[in-house]
């Protein structure tokens, strides 16, 4: 146990040392979280995985609340969003340093050599799904605050951790809802650092900007041998998406950013044709027979628009719905409806903001090189942080290949998480340690 008058250049090494010394605890920590399939969607197992975390953390000496996101996007009796944040004093007032990370993980997916869920620990490396998206970050993180406040705990400030939901599909459930409730209000805490899988010698600052919407367009129902009596909702569609082929994607290959998105693709602005339907309905699961022969009177996209700093979200709502208009002036029949679904503006904290000189000074100590800066090419919980709790000062720093993300066989290095630990734990120490 170190004092409160040891210097910090004594209680480095031994945290250091401390949490090299936890590293099989790292491991298993991991494989257990990785164990607990909170899959979303739907949203699965999140009170499971509150849980589990919570009789660890109040075993360590924190206050823990458990928040269910009642009302939030999502949050349904079935599949409630349930977040966990925890919260330990230390000796003296100071400042409050908030790791967050979420505990929803993508589909498992196919094309898998290992058990996804299984948690296998394999050359160094821990596989299955969310263990680089987050589960590993989360782990570091609770190891980093266990091992500071353990050496020293009479530190100055609060250390808070948090496991929240639905960060995969949107945040709304999760940080969103605890913006909503104060958690990340300026008065209560001062940095953040999210352990998103960014790799362990980069610091990244924020992200870009994104507008989903649905586009239909419409038709007139007829029977499929005298289509000439109808008008197809798919073939008005097909025109929508030859536009976007032949005028918008190339007008988006010229829009650069500043921004040091990675990885270098992603510092143009891009859009995806998130899904397409139309026509009937799919059958019900068990039925045999064919469709029937009609027109298709509607037909639907959803498209997810990434964007960056330099431009604003009216120009890029603008620039689709002008291309829609000259096709209804210019195609008989053509007609349209575009319903925004959710938009967020990009993000970027300053390089000299206090949370990013803490962390990039750790990683300098540990890792003996110099922190790349970058953006994130998708967003991640830091814009709730920002656009509804006001809080500028954090960052996503953790472990993991952002590559390997969503993919089969995902895995996060032993290695990467012990000195991710480390780097959180130094920034501890700079940020709420001795003088």
């Amino acid at each position: 146990m170190i004092t409160a008058n040891m210097p910090a250049a004594e209680l480095k090494p031994r945290l250091l040392a401390e949490i090299d010394a936890r590293r099989d605890d790292l491991i298993a920590l991991t494989q257990d979280l990785v164990r607990i399939p909170t899959v979303n969607p739907p949203g699965n197992n999140y009170l499971e995985i509150c849980e589990y975390l919570a009789r660890r953390l109040k075993k360590r000496g924190y206050a823990v609340e458990l928040i269910r996101a009642e009302g939030a996007i999502g949050d349904v009796d079935k599949h409630p969003r349930w977040n966990i944040v925890a919260r330990r004093e230390g000796g003296h007032p100071g400042e409050t340093v908030h790791f967050n990370s979420h505990h929803d993980v993508v589909e498992v997916g196919r094309g898998w050599t290992t058990d996804p869920l299984g948690g296998e620990l394999r050359d160094g490396r821990v596989y299955g799904r969310g263990t680089c998206d987050m589960k590993g970050g989360l782990a570091s993180s609770i190891i980093a605050a266990e091992a500071f406040a353990d050496l020293y705990p009479d530190f100055y400030g609060n250390i808070e951790i948090s496991g929240t939901a639905d960060e995969e599909t949107g945040g709304f459930g999760g940080v969103a809802y605890l913006a909503e409730k104060g958690y990340f209000s300026p008065e209560r805490v001062q940095h953040v650092i999210i352990p998103e899988p960014l790799n362990k010698d980069r610091i990244c600052l924020g992200h870009r900007g994104v507008w989903w919407a649905e586009i239909e367009t419409f038709g007139r129902i007829a029977h499929g041998s005298m289509p000439f009596l109808g008008d197809s909702a798919i073939r008005h569609m097909a025109a929508v998406l030859h536009e976007f082929e032949e005028v918008l994607y190339p007008a988006l290959t010229q829009k650069r950013t500043e921004m040091p998105v990675v990885p270098p693709g992603a510092r143009q602005s891009t859009m995806n044709i998130n899904s397409i339907h139309g026509g009937q309905n799919e059958p019900e699961e068990g039925y045999t027979g064919f469709p029937a022969p009609v027109v298709a009177h509607s037909a639907r996209i959803v498209i997810d628009r990434r964007y960056l700093i330099e431009e604003s979200p009216a120009e890029v709502r603008q620039e689709v719905v002008d291309l829609l208009e000259r096709l209804k002036a210019e195609r008989q029949g053509f007609s349209y409806e575009i319903r925004d679904l959710w938009t967020i503006s990009p993000t970027m904290t300053e390089k000299e903001a206090p949370v990013v000189r803490s962390v990039a000074k750790a990683i300098g100590e540990v890792m003996g090189v110099d922190p790349q800066y970058v953006v994130s090419p998708g967003t991640y919980d830091q814009k709730h942080i920002d656009r509804i709790g006001r809080l500028k000062n954090c960052i996503a720093y953790g472990p993991g290949i952002l590559d390997l993300a969503h993919q089969p066989d995902e895995w996060v290095g032993v290695d990467d998480m012990v000195d991710s630990a480390k780097v959180m734990a130094l920034a501890l120490v700079d940020l709420l340690g001795p003088e």
